[in-house]
């Protein structure tokens, strides 16, 4: 199961990745914060309301757009990357429930259900 896991990545996915990397660290914060405080005074400039919001606002939204769309893809591979791990764990794990059966009637039924609820998840994940 483990190796049917794509290790290749698209050009957008590790653009995706960095662009995580990228907005993930503290400074990058700290240069948001750093463009609101320089923007805020700009209103003694502009000297109209109406531009001075319009500047921030658009800016803003499109860069939240943008980002929204890049670390959806990073959270969607991240969150496939677990769902297979979980399920070659289970796999891995009704194996071993499978051997030791034979001393423990009771395990079959128990493997039985956890090769279903896998089954499931592999169906599930797939869509």
């Amino acid at each position: 199961m483990p190796s049917s896991v794509n290790s290749h990545l698209s050009v957008f996915d590790r653009f995706a990745t960095a662009t995580n990397e990228f907005t993930s660290r503290a400074w990058f914060f700290v240069v948001c914060v750093l463009i609101v405080v320089l923007w805020a005074p700009s209103i003694f400039v502009l000297k109209s309301v109406d531009t001075w919001q319009l500047i921030i606002n658009t800016a803003t939204t499109i860069v939240t757009f943008l980002l929204v769309a890049l670390l959806q893809n990073t959270q969607k591979r991240s969150d496939d990357a677990t769902q297979h791990k979980l399920n070659a764990i289970a796999q891995g794990l009704s194996d071993l429930m499978y051997r030791l059966a034979d001393d423990r009637p009771e395990l079959h039924r128990d493997c039985r259900q956890l090769r279903q609820a896998v089954g499931l998840e592999d169906r599930e994940s797939a869509s």
